[in-house]
């Protein structure tokens, strides 16, 4: 059985030190302190400054624009430039740099064996449970052991990397059997399919896709070990809900533990999503604060990831990307919005917005201001018109291109021919790439990211830090 210990880092000996320095602490001492940590996935600042012009137009605010704080984050990974969301995401839980594909363990563990194969068989871990480091504890971990109510909410499958690293220990993130069993109390899983007593009773609210990962083989999941980890989860008192009537019918108590996996894999995304089956991040987001604050007399941390943004990049197509990245600032609000009702000013409510890697997304050329995109203006998805006199702009061929592109990317055609706007703002256009890549497969980049944070200890995020310090400040800004 994993058992989480806490690495010692540079910075850790002063953490609670430096609380008293806090301008909210004189007022509110012993009030329960609250943190939301939300994570675009992918979302790199290109993207966000598209996502920025696609609904407001260039001169307008999306909310995480206007967060008072900021700083710039170094993303890259104990053993790579480019990072994945695994070691990333890690990183800002943990404080700790550990290698690609792997979910909040020490910096020596590996993904791969001697000979270069992943420790995997097929969604099962082979993890080996000693010999390959040791796990690390976690900011959700700490929250549990300090009595605060936990919830991890995201678009993607719960078991994916982002929201794994908040509660799972393993050395390869595509292990999601093992990530699974490790969040359902009790379980009867041995070995990297244990669960994580670090979790105390469990977590509060846990909501998103991943169906499959928590059904056995013959309920039309991908689990080999024939548990229904559904059913042990009702066994334990949550409230499991697989779609939008059934969440709605949920009403928030100091007993209401909830689990809502409403697809088998990932939620559609924003595009796709039908309202009346999936909820959106924003009401995911919502309903797991009110659900926290009744049970959280001592405070609570949630994790709200916008995860589908990273996936609708790596396909190259922009529009999805960009919407979803909409959406994930819908919930941003909501939460803000949600909390000033308890907690006006933000004195004991620390709210944390950043993303784990970018991509190659580019805004191309020098573009006439489009404005926002609408059902008759492409806007920032449209072709490139010249600043100067509105027509449009060419390359070398005499073509027309589109304002956003990627470094590389699927659509990377042999010759390039004429484009209309119709054609390149729609929501299944994949933008051209500069170097050819198989389907799917744009990569990560490197280039630091955003981050934003309102609230109780906020202005302790300032400068250029590395995805590590986050960890070391939301202990410092709330005592934890």
């Amino acid at each position: 059985m994993l058992k989480p210990v806490f690495l010692a880092v540079a910075a850790a000996t002063a953490l609670l030190a430096g609380c008293g320095g806090n301008s909210n602490n004189s007022s509110s001492a012993d009030a329960p302190k609250n943190v939301i940590f939300f994570l675009g996935d992918g979302m790199g600042m290109t993207t966000q400054t598209a996502a920025r012009i696609y609904k407001v137009g260039e001169d307008g605010e999306l909310t995480m624009d206007t967060l008072p704080e900021s700083a710039f984050v170094k993303t890259y990974s104990n053993n790579a430039q480019v990072t994945d969301s695994a070691p990333s995401m890690a990183a800002y839980m943990t404080g700790v740099k550990m290698n690609n594909e792997v979910i909040s363990m020490t910096p020596e563990t590996s993904a791969f064996d001697a000979t270069g194969k992943d420790y995997l068989s097929g969604t099962d871990s082979t993890c080996p449970t000693s010999g390959n480091g040791t796990a690390v504890t976690t900011l959700l971990e700490l929250a549990k052991k300090a009595g605060w109510s936990t919830g991890v909410v995201t678009t993607t499958r719960v078991t994916h990397a982002t929201p794994a690293a908040t509660y799972s220990h393993i050395c390869h993130r595509d292990g999601e059997n093992a990530i699974a069993a490790q969040v359902v109390p009790g379980g009867t899983g041995t070995g990297i399919n244990a669960y994580n007593t670090a979790l105390g009773d469990g977590l509060d609210v846990l909501m998103g896709g991943g169906r499959q990962f928590f059904l056995p083989t013959a309920a039309g999941g991908k689990r080999t070990d024939g548990r229904d980890l559904t059913a042990e989860f009702v066994a334990k008192g949550y409230t499991y809900v697989k779609n939008k009537t059934e969440f709605d019918a949920v009403a928030a108590s100091d007993k209401t533990r909830l689990v809502g996996l409403f697809t088998s894999s990932h939620m559609s995304y924003d595009l796709d999503r039908d309202p009346a089956v999936e909820p959106s991040l924003a009401e995911m987001t919502t309903k797991a604060i009110d659900i926290l604050q009744k049970k959280g007399s001592n405070g609570f941390f949630l994790m709200v990831e916008g995860g589908r943004i990273d996936h609708a990049l790596h396909e190259t197509t922009a529009k999805k990307a960009l919407q979803d990245t909409v959406a994930f600032d819908d919930a941003i609000k909501a939460a803000i919005d949600k909390m000033k009702l308890s907690d006006a000013d933000l004195k004991n409510t620390l709210i944390v917005v950043t993303a784990d890697h970018d991509h190659t997304l580019v805004l191309n050329g020098y573009a006439a201001r489009t404005g926002a995109t609408t059902a008759s203006n492409p806007g920032v998805l449209g072709l490139l018109k010249n600043f100067v006199n509105g027509a449009l702009g060419t390359d070398s061929g005499g073509n027309p291109f589109t304002i956003i592109g990627f470094g590389n990317g699927e659509n990377r055609p042999a010759n390039r021919g004429a484009l209309t706007d119709a054609q390149v703002a729609d929501k299944a256009y994949h933008q051209e790439g500069a170097i050819p890549m198989a389907a799917g497969s744009e990569t990560h980049g490197g280039t630091d990211v955003f981050l934003g944070a309102i609230g109780r200890g906020a202005e302790n995020f300032t400068g250029v830090i590395t995805n590590t310090e986050v960890f070391n400040l939301i202990r410092k800004s709330v005592g934890l």
